[in-house]
């Protein structure tokens, strides 16, 4: 018997239940007929018209994606739009869609627990309890090293995007405990301070809120890398790509599975950004030309 969305909706329930997600969110089958067959399934973060189009020419039968594709209200889904764009090609192509957001990063292992395996964190531990679900996580280095070269193994563990890394911190301070949050994280720099992180990894640190948590650490710890949104959750994926087939048992091995490799960050290239060596020796704006 063919396994179907239904089977692997289940599945996926078990793995990262509903009710975990946050009242705001918008998981669950988005899209898609639960009796339809399933014989390949694309995993991404986002599912935006490129993914879908690479899940189509794939032969994918399911789409799952970490965001949501209609996390606020829209009111037409004609292909004017790219929001009806997507759901107009989803419908056409047969591909089912469905979402794991909020209750993947609470989940164990989850979003924030493949970002703490990147980072190469033991002894590893919820950053904070937030309406009785895990959130984010903190843990040690075997070994402590410098923010600089911490920061060098990030972005070998990360999936290359436009953006790079932002760093905040002494290049040369010291790392060895680590807090964690996978996506959007200027939220929690309380929990961050209270856990005693040396650094703190996370993504979309907006000006105020990074800048006012620097300037309660006196420059110095916690230091700050923002990993980006898009990067840091990508990590998810090729577990779930692991952990899904043995949740749906035998007939798991009858699907294929497959990690996108389309990066949907949307920065694609940065300019004039300050290299290590003159962060490390020069705290001033850099002067620059005025155009011609």
């Amino acid at each position: 018997m063919d396994l179907t969305v239904a089977d692997v909706v289940a599945a996926m329930e078990r793995l990262y239940p509903p009710g975990t997600a946050q009242p705001w969110d918008r998981v669950g089958l988005v899209a898609g007929d639960p009796d339809q067959p399933v014989r390949r399934v694309h995993l991404a973060v986002d599912p935006t018209l490129a993914v879908i189009e690479e899940a189509r020419t794939a032969g994918a039968d399911l789409l799952l994606t970490h965001h949501p594709l209609l996390l606020r209200g829209v009111h037409s889904v004609a292909t004017t739009s790219a929001k009806g764009a997507s759901v107009t090609a989803l419908v056409v192509h047969d591909i089912a869609l469905y979402v794991a957001h909020t209750n993947a990063d609470v989940a164990s292992p989850g979003v924030s627990d493949a970002l703490a395996a990147a980072c190469g964190l033991v002894e590893v531990e919820p950053l904070a309890i937030e309406e009785g679900q895990r959130l984010g996580r903190v843990g040690d280095l075997r070994e402590p090293v410098g923010l600089a070269a911490f920061a060098d193994r990030i972005v070998g563990a990360l999936p290359a995007a436009g953006g790079g890394i932002r760093v905040s911190g002494d290049p040369t301070g010291t790392v060895r405990r680590v807090a964690v949050l996978g996506g959007a994280g200027d939220g929690n720099f309380a929990d961050v301070r209270a856990c005693g992180a040396d650094v703190y990894v996370t993504a979309d640190l907006r000006h105020h809120p990074a800048l006012e948590a620097r300037e309660e650490a006196r420059g110095g710890t916690p230091y700050l890398i923002d990993a980006g949104h898009w990067a840091s959750e990508w990590l998810w994926l090729p577990g779930l790509a692991e952990q899904l087939p043995r949740e749906l048992g035998e007939r798991g091995a009858t699907v294929d599975f497959h990690v996108s490799t389309l990066v949907t960050d949307p920065w694609d290239f940065v300019v004039g950004a300050r290299s290590v060596e003159s962060a490390a020796h020069d705290t001033r704006p850099p002067q620059r030309k005025g155009l011609s």
